[in-house]
């Protein structure tokens, strides 16, 4: 009975620290959402050849810093007020680059229009 009761009280407690991990202060579904954009952005710029591969691969790395920085904005369970505004302020940022390295005179011929 005791067994029991440990088993159900631990389960009780695994289950309340994965409810606390996906509250709505560590998420921010916008700042996921503008991520994904920009990766989209970034291989969309590759596949039409607006984007050379060392410029995509600026981009990509300045995307994963990014996410690593959120990563340990999140490390304490928080994401607070000041740590969600740097990380937005640093994906504005990431989009202007991406327009500007999507808008210079650099091009890449696709691989679609090479073969020809």
């Amino acid at each position: 009975m005791i067994r029991t009761t440990l088993v159900a009280s631990a389960i009780c407690l695994l289950a309340a620290g994965a409810a606390s991990a996906t509250t709505p202060a560590n998420r921010d579904p916008g700042v996921n959402k503008r991520q994904h954009n920009q990766q989209h952005r970034i291989n969309q710029g590759v596949r039409s050849g607006e984007l050379t591969k060392e410029e995509a691969k600026g981009l990509r790395v300045e995307q994963k810093s990014i996410r690593q920085e959120e990563r340990t904005y999140k490390s304490d369970g928080k994401l607070t007020k000041d740590e969600r505004k740097d990380l937005h302020q640093d994906m504005n940022q990431a989009s202007r680059n991406i327009h500007q390295e999507k808008h210079d005179a650099e091009k890449r011929t696709p691989p679609a229009a090479a073969a020809k």
